[in-house]
């Protein structure tokens, strides 16, 4: 004999963007913390597959541009490096940035790559461009095995100040990731931002403490030229592994400032656009 069990009726959800004007909805991001986890997981594994010597990529890169640095801004044009070895100087300075510069690109092309997953599922599209900068990480954690190598061979022991590196580094994802929300979404109106992208980064290095030091900058300039987060980010990486040259006080805070409101203004208008990101892309 069959049993019939009553079901009871499923009330439907509807999907429907937020009617407040300053609504991040924050809370719905960490209930699709998961996927935001997989899709962290999805990136470094498509970064590595089918390749010749897989995560060795994340050392050639930084470890060359090192090894170029070293060569035309240090032995021929003789920068001042403060005491501190070329390798080691130039090296504390290209480790985040070239994070730094994978991720903002990465950030700004998160969107229009997956828009066959966009247009099939609804989920916070906030989880693309946070993934894509967190998969950065590991290419990060990869290369600085380098650093630290260089740093036994010229003899450099860590101070207490090496426990502030995970506060610059913090400082190099919020700077990726608040500027790649606002260029994310302009790519998905605009697909010609993908090639203002490089253009961009490859200026942004030049006016970044890269090649040179941030003593070079005349010191009633410096709060101005702190408002480029990474130069804060950059002095820090330096200060903190080598001891040597100004601890960044006044570039920090500058960065910093700079940094939320940029993170804040991204967030809010990448909401904005969010409800029509499908439509675009």
């Amino acid at each position: 004999m069959a049993i019939t069990v009553a079901r009871a009726p499923v009330a439907p959800v509807r999907i429907a963007p937020s009617g407040r004007l300053f609504s991040l909805r924050l809370r719905e991001l960490w209930a699709y913390r998961e996927l935001l986890y997989f899709c962290v997981w999805r990136d470094v594994k498509v970064r590595y597959k089918q390749t010749a010597i897989g995560a060795a990529w994340a050392l050639l890169q930084p470890t060359l541009t090192m090894l170029a640095f070293s060569l035309f801004f240090g032995k021929l044009a003789k920068l001042p490096t403060n005491g501190v070895p070329y390798p080691l100087f130039y090296y504390c300075a290209v480790l985040p940035w070239t994070y730094f510069a994978t991720a903002l690109q990465n950030c700004t092309n998160s969107i229009v790559e997956q828009q066959r997953l966009i247009t099939k599922i609804y989920f916070p599209r906030l989880v693309l461009p946070i993934s894509a900068v967190l998969a950065g990480l590991v290419d990060f954690a990869v290369a600085f095995g380098v650093l630290a190598a260089l740093m036994v061979y010229y003899r450099i022991p860590p101070g207490r100040a090496v426990l502030l590196l995970p506060g610059f580094l913090l400082l190099a994802l919020l700077t990726a990731l608040g500027f790649g929300l606002w260029l994310s979404a302009l790519n998905a109106i605009y697909r010609d931002v993908r090639y203002v992208v490089p253009f961009l980064v490859q200026f942004w290095m030049f006016a970044s403490p890269v090649a040179y030091s941030s003593s070079m900058v005349p010191g009633r300039w410096r709060w101005a030229y702190g408002l480029n987060p990474m130069a804060g980010v950059i002095e820090g990486f330096r200060w903190a592994l080598t001891r040597q040259g100004l601890a960044p006080g006044s570039l920090f805070v500058a960065s910093g400032c700079g940094v939320i409101l940029v993170l804040l203004g991204g967030m809010f208008y990448f909401r904005r656009m969010e409800g029509t990101v499908a439509d675009l892309v």
